[in-house]
């Protein structure tokens, strides 16, 4: 049997070994004050003699005179705990070292335009996912971002608010732009607070754009054609340079988040009045039109109801017919109130 000073290889099989019989073991000789250690069961081959062993081995029994006797197990603990954390906080700092030097050569990748070609395809939400963190985190002056489809959820604005406000507190300006119907989410009445706060600029649209983002003005991250499992990664300096002056287009024509004074409100409630009148008379189903405007489908309804109200019609057939008359003779397309953009969906908006 080995003695107390040797060096232990502390394995999992050992950890399991104690809690079975060698704690069973360990309980017999504290219950008995001692045992005998001349007995068969401790002998090579015997049922107890890896047990034994290893409660020898680990200082939790000590040999008197022929006798097994018990060991405080709290004077024991740290002669095998303490070299185990050691081992941990050293196999941290290493695991730490790895992942900084992959970071640095991650991010010479993604900033060097020839590796890869001007454009990327990364596939996969979670992929997708850990590649924004990344860019983001390596942005040095500006972020450019479009957001689409309305409000987006709580527990994603929850992961973007972490990772924008690490950019804006590393000094990086960012604008965002949102769809009007964003305007009515409480989660992002929050983000845009939290944001705003730390110099962030927020404006909402009334028409349908595309996801976009720019970082630096150097790359440029847009949906697949596939949907929103696959994103695009443009490093072309041409390419990029259209996204941006598209973002700055709509940026220039669109209302910042933080007014709500009555004209915002007034002008807001024409531009969802005027975008529903199109979407009907461009004959989009109700689930196409309620996407690209960022609602879901039954706040869609509830502004085809205002129109019809509008036109003092009851049936789409009806509604149409007006309204076609309507743009015939010139008429003005403005809504009855300023309620059109305000009036909550019942179902809530929908993800982004």
């Amino acid at each position: 049997m080995r003695g107390m000073d040797n060096d232990l290889d502390h394995s999992p099989a050992q950890r399991d070994l104690l809690r079975g019989r060698g704690g069973a073991l360990y309980r017999e000789i504290v219950e008995h004050g001692s045992l005998s250690a001349r007995a068969q069961r401790f002998r090579a081959g015997g049922e107890d003699h890896d047990a034994l062993a290893l409660l020898l081995d680990l200082g939790l029994i000590t040999h008197e005179r022929g006798n097994l006797v018990p060991v405080d197990p709290t004077l024991v603990q740290s002669r095998v705990v303490g070299p185990l954390g050691v081992q941990a906080a050293d196999l941290m700092t290493e695991s730490s070292e790895w992942a900084n030097a992959f970071a640095e050569l991650a991010q010479v990748f993604r900033r060097t335009n020839s590796v890869g070609g001007p454009i990327t395809e990364i596939a996969g939400l979670a992929n997708i996912n850990r590649f924004l963190q990344a860019v983001v985190a390596d942005a040095d002056s500006e972020l450019l971002t479009a957001q689409p489809a309305g409000a987006r959820s709580a527990a994603t604005l929850k992961v973007a608010l972490a990772r924008d406000v690490r950019a804006l507190e590393n000094g990086v300006s960012m604008r965002t732009l949102y769809q009007h119907s964003a305007r009515r989410s409480a989660p992002t009445n929050q983000y845009v607070a939290a944001v705003t706060e730390l110099g962030a600029q927020v404006r909402t649209l009334d028409e349908f754009f595309n996801r976009l983002i720019v970082v630096d003005r150097r790359l440029a991250i847009v949906p697949g054609a596939s949907g929103t499992q696959v994103a695009i990664a443009i490093h072309d300096p041409g390419l990029v340079a259209y996204l941006t002056d598209i973002f700055e287009r709509y940026w220039e024509r669109a209302t910042e988040f933080t007014d709500r004074g009555h004209t915002t409100r007034r002008a807001i409630a024409e531009d969802v009045f005027n975008m529903t009148t199109r979407m009907l008379l461009e004959g989009h189903s109700d689930n196409a039109s309620a996407k690209r405007m960022g609602v879901s489908t039954r706040t869609y309804a509830s502004y085809v109801a205002a129109l019809k109200d509008e036109f003092g019609v009851e049936t789409r057939f009806q509604l149409g017919h007006a309204m076609a008359r309507a743009q015939t003779h010139g008429r003005a397309d403005k809504p009855a109130d300023d309620s059109a953009g305000e009036r909550p969906g019942a179902d809530g908006e929908p993800e982004a």
